[in-house]
């Protein structure tokens, strides 16, 4: 009886099925926030996955990346923009659902194909001490050109975003050069600052 084995096989149901119940959630509840905290759940669970075999850089990129920022930053889009509306039964509703699962049934074929026909067998001579060493080495040898590609992609985003997200608060029927004085607030007459009996 090998324990190790054993015990990596039982982290591997139970993170299994801890993935799927929590993917399931994520579809099937009607509290949007619900879901968002089950995708947070589905994102752990990856990231166990990825530790079971031992690609700890990419699990740790998993937690921070996805569970620390991503996730987090769809909570916080859902609590400041989650609006209640009446549900409004649509029209041909029976037709979009219908598509909804031929598409689903076909990408469920397809990935079970690609799951058959992939060689899971690997290669237990090559040991890998450091993995952040090896993807650093690949990143700046083998994969150079769509590691600076991604790197000015997302440098065009975030530019995009600023500039989206830049207003300027001109007053109608003013001249632009007292912007300065639409951006301030204005101050509080001194007389309503106290009143008479007051000991201030």
């Amino acid at each position: 009886m090998n324990l190790a084995a054993d015990l990596q096989l039982i982290s591997f149901v139970v993170l299994g099925v801890a993935m799927i119940a929590a993917a399931l959630g994520v579809v099937i509840l009607d509290q949007i926030v619900y879901s968002a905290f089950l995708l947070g759940g589905v994102f752990l669970s990856i990231s166990g996955l990825y530790i079971l075999l031992n690609a700890d850089f990419v699990a740790a990129a998993q937690i921070l990346i996805y569970v620390g920022a991503v996730n987090v930053l769809i909570l916080f889009a859902i609590m400041l923009v989650n609006k209640r509306e009446d549900f409004t039964p649509l029209a041909n509703r029976w037709l979009r659902q219908g598509a909804t699962g031929v598409v689903c049934v076909g990408l469920f074929i397809l990935l079970s194909t690609m799951v058959l026909a992939t060689p899971w067998a690997l290669d237990t001579t090559v040991v890998i001490e450091n993995t952040v060493v090896q993807i650093g080495r690949h990143f700046f040898s083998d994969y150079l050109l769509p590691f600076e590609l991604a790197s000015v992609l997302l440098l065009m985003a975030m530019v995009g975003a600023i500039i989206l997200a830049r207003r300027d608060f001109v007053p109608e029927g003013k001249d632009p050069l007292t912007r300065q004085e639409a951006l301030t607030l204005p101050e509080r007459p001194r007389e309503l600052a106290g009143t008479p009996g007051d000991p201030r």
